[in-house]
């Protein structure tokens, strides 16, 4: 079997050779997992759009809310979800996750195509851009990114905050922008340390099945910066436009 397989040798026993060439098995299982979910979410906001009534009666009720806790609270189970003992509880929750982002940014997605197509994919391209040279630097370099992980985790925060404050007090466009770009900031920084994290879960897993439910922990990890980023390059871009 050319793949490195940790259950028929240790990682003390394994050559340099084995344990690169699992590696990049692992890591590529990770970004092929977050490209399908990314790719479920637009067909979901796709599906959505294609829905108006639906989509209305969702985000003109409570609902939403409910929608945007149920995204957050993946980030208190989602441990519980991804390793527990049926592989298949982790897919499910991960493409689960994918699909409520869907739902919840099908709205947005649809007012900036209607004002400008282009702005969108823009928009993407951008996003794809940074997260693939930033996640670059976390799997390459030396430096350990812990310290800067949670100074950043902390910041994402305070950034919620000022823009829940920002949203239902002080409704500001400049000041959208500011926490937009220091969104933006941040969880490109966060993709850097996540992807040095997920690369680092691959030297303590001891099965094949542990490797699995780390690889789609880590698409889960790695698909939720992007989304983010996503979400507020986009909004740059519309509030730029707006002032035009």
């Amino acid at each position: 079997m050319n793949q490195y397989d940790p259950r028929s040798v240790g990682y003390g026993q394994a050559s340099r050779a084995e344990i690169d060439e699992g590696l990049r098995s692992y890591m590529l299982r990770v970004y092929n997992y977050m490209a399908l979910g990314i790719a479920f979410t637009a067909m979901v906001s796709m599906f959505m759009m294609s829905q108006m009534q639906i989509m209305y009666a969702i985000m003109g009720t409570p609902i939403k809310w409910v929608l945007f806790a149920a995204i957050l609270g993946f980030g208190f189970f989602s441990k519980k979800l991804f390793f527990s003992n049926n592989q298949l509880v982790g897919q499910v929750a991960f493409f689960s996750y994918a699909g409520l982002w869907g739902i919840w940014i099908a709205p947005m997605l649809l007012m900036y195509l209607s004002i400008d197509p282009a702005m969108v994919y823009r928009a993407f391209f951008i996003t794809a851009a940074m997260f693939a040279g930033m996640s670059l630097f976390g799997y390459t370099t030396k430096k350990q990114l812990q310290g800067m992980g949670q100074f950043l985790a902390l910041a994402s925060i305070g950034l919620f905050i000022a823009i829940i404050i920002n949203v239902f007090f002080l409704q500001s466009g400049m000041f959208q922008l500011i926490l937009s770009a220091g969104m933006v900031l941040v969880f490109a920084g966060m993709t850097a340390w996540e992807t040095q994290e997920v690369k680092n879960m691959y030297t303590t897993a001891h099965s094949v099945q542990a490797n699995n439910q780390k690889g789609v922990f880590g698409a889960y990890l790695l698909y939720g910066s992007f989304m983010i980023m996503f979400i507020y390059i986009l909004q740059i871009f519309g509030i730029m436009g707006g002032d035009d």
